[in-house]
């Protein structure tokens, strides 16, 4: 066989090898989320964690600029070979994007390894958005001392990063499986693309990163960092790491990362009511503190000026990565965080 061919068959094994995976979760959550991967995401964040600047971005960016300049360079080159030269390159990047995190897509889902049920009816969801906004309004009127103020968040970035642990190391006291050690988050290099493109942030699968934009609203700023630490430690379901981040938010005894979680579980709850029931989405509304509905605008005001066909494309390229990597939702699987904290704060408070 010509070598050209080599890498190409390889990644045709690597689709089928997913393929046969997925009928597996018990296997991967012992032998790679609990095994393999524990030790090479402790290698990448000891190495990478303590340098101020994104590695990941950079190497995107190194990477992005070579296969232009190889495309240029070799535009005589046959069709046909480089069909096989770009498939030997996937083929190099889609083995490392699995072995080094995306097996974890395949692990065990957190609803069965917390019991948590999936289902619920609108009466659940709706008892669940009024004591969430009993909660939002509460944590809100704390920091401001003005129910029509919206929430401003003092905190640098930096700082923000670090909080994030006390939050946490909370968690991991009552779920193990949420332990985080060895910090590698960051300010992404490529906050103004990512903004375009309607993303918050991203965990960089080669090194481990956990990338934040930097030029999101400072009041969600928080959440946002709790999300992608929730990648890093092992969870692939958008879903499982919304619910992973909030509750890492809510269990800091910061009140901003409390608010920061509260407000954005409170917006994806109002949002699914709003889907279903117009009258009670008003009637809901009307309860929720005036600065709370500030800081929404504010979001929503920021999204707007980057509001081009660049996120509605990048949107739908993401949706169908998610529906191939085991979230048959795609992108509304963000949502789906809803069914876990309504089921696990049925008759629990939110704290």
């Amino acid at each position: 066989m010509k070598r050209k061919y080599i890498l190409p068959l390889f990644l045709l094994i690597q689709i089928v090898f997913l393929k046969i995976l997925a009928f597996f979760p018990e296997t991967v959550e012992r032998f790679y989320s609990n095994g393999l991967y524990v030790w090479i995401s402790s290698f990448s964040r000891t190495v990478l964690g303590k340098i101020p600047f994104s590695v990941g971005d950079i190497i995107y960016g190194i990477t992005i600029i070579y296969c232009i300049y190889w495309f240029f360079k070799n535009r005589k080159l046959n069709w046909k070979d480089k069909i096989w030269a770009s498939l030997s390159f996937i083929s190099v990047a889609y083995f490392l994007f699995h072995f080094l995190w995306a097996f974890n897509y395949y692990r065990v889902p957190l609803f069965e390894k917390m019991d948590i049920k999936r289902e619920y009816s609108d009466a659940d969801l709706i008892a669940f958005t009024q004591k969430l906004i009993v909660k939002t309004n509460e944590v809100q009127f704390a920091i401001t001392k003005d129910k029509t103020k919206k929430v401003v968040n003092p905190h640098s970035q930096d700082s923000i990063f670090k909080l994030t642990q006390y939050g946490y190391d909370h968690l991991a006291k009552q779920y193990p499986i949420f332990k985080y050690e060895t910090p590698s988050r960051k300010k992404s290099l490529m906050s103004l693309p990512l903004t375009y493109m309607g993303f918050g942030g991203y965990l960089n699968p080669f090194t481990n990163e956990a990338q934040v934009n930097d030029k999101l609203p400072m009041y969600g700023f928080p959440n946002v960092v709790c999300h992608e630490m929730a990648h890093q430690i092992g969870f692939g379901s958008e879903s499982e790491c919304n619910f992973i981040g909030f509750m890492a938010g809510v269990k800091n005894k910061d009140l901003y990362f409390q608010y920061s979680a509260l407000s954005n579980a409170l917006r994806y709850c109002m949002s699914n009511i709003g889907a279903k029931n117009e009258k009670e989405f008003n009637r809901l509304k009307v309860k929720i503190n005036p600065g709370i509905l500030e800081n929404y605008k504010e979001s929503e005001k920021f999204w707007e000026q980057y509001d081009t066909f660049i996120d509605k494309a990048f949107h739908a390229f993401y949706d169908q990565y998610l529906k191939s990597n085991q979230q048959e939702d795609g992108i509304d699987s963000y949502s789906k965080f809803v069914d876990l904290l309504i089921n696990y704060y049925k008759d629990k408070e939110i704290k």
